[in-house]
């Protein structure tokens, strides 16, 4: 089994190309049948040329093979309706995978991170990777970035307008 599973080829899907390729084909399957109703009637009830037993049995045949076809359309809608159905699916759960997967990276990171941070924060107080925390109105300093590597945190700055501190627009 496990052989088997080395051998398998790695394969890439772009769950938005999936479904973009399944209304593709949604539209292409809706002209088809549309295509096909038009011409339902008036090849299926094929009028015979003249009263005799040949004019007759002429359009029976073309008829009957009209018939045939849309029994087989008909067949060929269904089959194409559950693939796109399949299709938009497929790029659903795609999609989802990757959502889940990227969660579950995320978590392992952040997990990683503070494992490697936390005997450096503890004895230096501060990370040994990683950027400080943005300045607040109590501390307004931003944090000390990582030791190895990652940037201050953002001073404090306040903005807002009729508040101490904030910018004021000179007249003239």
């Amino acid at each position: 089994m496990e052989a088997a599973l080395s051998q398998m080829p790695h394969i890439a899907v772009a769950p938005d190309l999936v479904a973009s390729a399944a209304n593709q084909l949604e539209r292409i399957g809706s002209a088809l049948s549309a295509a096909n109703l038009t011409t339902a009637a008036p090849t299926t009830t094929v009028m015979a040329a003249g009263a005799d037993e040949a004019s007759t049995a002429v359009a029976a045949l073309f008829g009957g093979h009209a018939q045939e076809y849309q029994a087989l359309v008909a067949r060929a809608e269904a089959f194409h309706q559950q693939f796109v159905q399949l299709m938009t699916t497929g790029a659903g759960s795609y999609a989802a995978a990757e959502a889940a997967n990227t969660t579950s990276l995320q978590a392992v990171g952040q997990e990683l991170l503070a494992a490697i941070n936390g005997p450096t924060q503890a004895i230096f107080g501060r990370p040994l990777i990683g950027d400080g925390a943005a300045g607040s109105v109590t501390d307004p300093n931003g944090g000390a970035g990582g030791l190895l590597y990652g940037n201050g945190g953002n001073g404090y700055s306040e903005t807002t307008a009729g508040v101490a501190g904030a910018p004021v627009a000179l007249p003239g």
